[in-house]
């Protein structure tokens, strides 16, 4: 049977279990790999502020949040299939996203100046409100990650997945989908949706990260696992954002 299932591709059940098939001495730990998403987030804070800084200079930052987002994909495909290079990686990818994150929230907090000038610090703080909320949930086992939930969580998280990229595939022939983007009721609700397979995905996380410990997987998925988490904490937060931006607009 199967212990390892996460909607996240970093995360997943092949990767965890090839690395617990392998020879080592050090194993990983939950403690472990908290510290080292702390590390994660730090590096991600440091170039969020760079490049937050550098658009309120004056600077057009759209070439770096494009390069940005181009090296941090490559770099997460590396960590996906060379784990074992995650602590080289890892931090590397936060740097990277981390530029991207600032370069995003600037372009949003300077679009809706008037309509929602707190949006980024609305942004932040609910996510960091849900990450803290389903980290509660998680550790008192109000919701457990049971073989159902996480199916249905997979696939969900799956056919977001797929219709993200079916839009992007349109969007290149000059059709948009509407409610991707605008801020009607169907569009709300879209996001609302999103946000919230986003931050079930985190429940998964936690769960992986426990069952590595719990089995012994090496050290360096200490790092895979923070890598992880903070893949999905930045889908969450880009969700979050694009909700508030959504919502800002029917004002």
């Amino acid at each position: 049977m199967a212990l390892f299932k996460s909607g996240n591709p970093a995360l997943s059940e092949k990767i965890f279990d090839k690395a617990i098939g392998t020879q080592h001495t050090d194993v990983m730990s939950v403690r472990g790999t908290l510290n080292k998403f702390g590390i994660l987030f730090l590096l991600v804070m440091a170039t969020a502020g760079l490049a937050w800084k550098m658009a309120a200079s004056g600077v057009n930052v759209m070439p770096y949040m494009i390069g940005s987002a181009i090296v941090g994909f490559i770099l997460a495909l590396v960590t996906i299939f060379k784990p074992q290079w995650a602590g080289y990686t890892a931090p590397l990818y936060a740097l990277a996203e981390g530029f991207f994150l600032g370069t995003i929230s600037s372009y949003y907090n300077f679009a809706f100046a008037k309509l929602a000038p707190n949006i980024i610090m609305q942004a932040v703080g609910l996510t960091f409100g849900v990450v803290l909320a389903m980290f509660a949930l998680y550790y008192f086992r109000v919701i457990q990650a049971t073989e159902r939930f996480k199916s249905i969580v997979i696939t969900a998280t799956v056919g977001i997945g797929i219709f993200y990229l079916i839009a992007i595939v349109l969007r290149l022939f000059g059709i948009s989908i509407p409610f991707i983007h605008e801020g009607s009721t169907i569009g709300i609700i879209f996001s609302l949706v999103v946000v919230g397979i986003a931050a079930l995905n985190l429940i998964l996380d936690f769960d992986m990260i426990e069952q590595g410990a719990q089995r012994g997987a090496p050290k360096f998925m200490e790092w895979y696992g923070a890598f992880g988490l903070l893949v999905t904490i930045v889908w969450l937060y880009l969700e979050i954002l694009r909700l508030l931006a959504k919502l800002s607009d029917r004002r």
